[in-house]
């Protein structure tokens, strides 16, 4: 392997884009983001709340990308106890499947189909996301919610 492979397999492109996407959240949370989103999110350990948790943290996945919803959220749900932090991860990792800047893994995924000339059309990618996501993040939050209540957090 030549270091000419290895840098093109590393993808300085899509790393700039990374650190690009870190530096503008980054600076969006520190004007606001984080004041307006510790307003909405709720307080508390019970099913409507770790639901709404997990929904808002979905949507912030697919509004600035998993990555950094995590790193905004998962501060502030910490004083509402664990059920509310495992409820962004759950939010943060099944909900950026609606859009393809959700998470990092899905434009990567993205990157290698089209590297294999290979299309998935916006709309195909979205309706799918609109069936699988409600699909299952509400079972796995009511998973959480019960587990929650059998161990007593």
């Amino acid at each position: 392997v030549t270091p000419v492979a290895v840098v093109r397999a590393a993808a300085p492109g899509f790393l700039a884009f990374v650190l690009a996407l870190g530096i503008v959240v980054r600076a969006v949370v520190d004007n606001g983001l984080a004041d307006a989103l510790r307003h909405v999110l709720p307080d508390g350990s019970g099913l409507l709340a770790l639901l709404a948790v997990a929904v808002l943290a979905a949507v912030l996945a697919n509004l600035i990308n998993n990555l950094p919803a995590v790193l905004v959220l998962v501060p502030l749900a910490a004083p509402a106890g664990t059920g509310a932090v495992l409820a962004v991860l759950l939010g943060v990792n099944i909900g950026p499947n609606l859009t393809y800047a959700g998470s990092l893994a899905t434009l990567l995924w993205r990157r290698v189909v089209q590297a294999r000339a290979e299309r998935v059309g916006l709309g195909e990618f979205t309706r799918l996301g609109l069936l699988t996501v409600p699909a299952a993040l509400v079972p796995a939050v009511v998973a959480l919610w019960a587990s929650l209540q059998v161990i007593g957090v």
